[in-house]
């Protein structure tokens, strides 16, 4: 059997990312509010001197039409989504809401970052782009 290397994306961004979420949980501690929780995790973006966008505004269309919005909790450095929760597990509605936001921005990793009672969870989600192929027309 062939073993493949799958070099992982961004890994010194998201070591950074991950340690600004740790420092916010050991200084605030588990029961904030998520709102807070945010907050915290701009100004340490800020300090440890990473460019970002917070609560990015994303229109939703279809047909030409606005059919909605949402906003991503942070864009770092153009390159990932951090999404912020609170909460022990990750459910299936908040990774399918990252693959959403990387897939719509044509970015490659998402991180979700939960705030629990015992400390932070992150789950790293990719934009997994599979080439179907070349297009050939109905018969």
């Amino acid at each position: 059997m062939e073993n493949k290397i799958i070099e992982l994306i961004y890994p010194e961004l998201s070591y950074r990312l991950v340690g600004v979420l740790f420092k916010v949980f050991n200084t605030l501690g588990p029961g904030c509010l998520e709102k807070h929780y945010q907050r915290a995790v701009a100004i340490a973006l800020t300090t440890e001197d990473l460019t970002f966008k917070e609560q990015v505004y994303a229109p939703m269309e279809f047909g030409g039409e606005k059919v909605g919005c949402y906003y991503l909790d942070f864009l770092i450095e153009n390159k990932i989504v951090l999404e912020i929760k609170r909460g022990e597990r990750f459910t299936r509605p908040n990774i399918d809401q990252i693959y959403n936001y990387i897939r719509r921005f044509d970015l490659k990793l998402g991180i979700l970052a939960n705030f629990t009672k015992e400390g932070i969870l992150f789950k790293r989600i990719l934009n997994i782009k599979e080439d179907p192929g070349p297009k050939t027309p109905a018969t």
